[in-house]
């Protein structure tokens, strides 16, 4: 009953800190004290969204869709990487700083050169959230197959296990956990990636939506835009931890 109320206590304490800073905000706009052009009221974010309801939701298929493609191709080919690298120490020093290089620029910079070299259909936009969900993936697992416990590796050699064996016995499993801390960072950056490549250039989704709403001052429905972006990616983080859950059970056992 104690981890229960315990439990209880930390979901509520977020939601009453955001339900007060909501109720700030609301004030600030109903009190004239932040201009209604420069800053939508909570009322007339919730009035857009009810509003453009449909349209949101025609736009926010195509982005989810750029998102999943994406972000399933990142965690392969993160995968297949932090592999590659945990088995071959070259590549690892070969690989590692360009993989850290590359997360020194920005998505914003890389959007333009993506839609002119791919035009302005799905492609980019996949390309841009693979490059965005790629690099935590890669480095999460790489880090969770170097930090098993080496004794293990040196039993299950003892026993004549092959590499295989090795990597699916005792890498794998001890990886999970960084697998599925990398895959909330993934999920998350793969919605606002997408995003961003739709602001650059195309014709249905989010970020293509907001362009045009931008354009006619229509700062509530921007705004409406946001919020639904942040619902989706919670959502997708949310599944994540319950696929989490299902997959290892193990670390929840101490808890009950």
């Amino acid at each position: 009953m104690n981890k229960k109320k315990k439990f209880q206590k930390q979901k509520l304490i977020p939601v009453a800190v955001i339900a007060v800073l909501i109720l700030i905000w609301q004030a600030a706009c109903s009190f004239g004290w932040v201009p209604k052009f420069m800053l939508p009221s909570p009322a007339d974010v919730i009035k857009a969204f009810v509003t453009d309801f449909p349209l949101l939701m025609s736009h926010a298929r195509v982005t989810l869709l750029e998102a999943c493609l994406g972000l399933v191709i990142g965690v392969l080919t993160g995968f297949g990487c932090a592999a590659l690298m945990d088995s071959f120490p070259p590549v690892k020093s070969a690989l590692y700083p360009i993989l850290v290089l590359t997360q020194t620029i920005p998505p914003v910079a890389i959007a333009p050169l993506l839609i002119l070299w791919f035009s302005y259909g799905i492609a980019p936009k996949v390309i841009l959230v693979v490059l965005v969900a790629f690099f935590p993936m890669a480095v999460g697992l790489l880090e969770g197959f170097q930090s098993v416990d080496q004794d293990m590796i040196k039993l299950m050699k003892s026993m004549k296990a092959s590499k295989w064996q090795i990597f699916w016995n005792v890498k794998f499993p001890n990886a999970l956990g960084s697998f599925f801390s990398g895959l909330k960072i993934a999920v998350a950056y793969s919605v606002v990636g997408a995003v961003i490549a739709e602001w650059l250039g195309g014709f249905n989704g989010l970020g293509v939506y907001m362009t045009r709403v931008k354009k006619s001052l229509s700062y509530d429905k921007m705004f409406a835009v946001i919020l639904l972006v942040s619902v989706i990616s919670l959502l997708l983080m949310e599944a994540v931890k319950i696929i989490q859950y299902k997959s290892m059970p193990w670390e929840h056992l101490k808890d009950e």
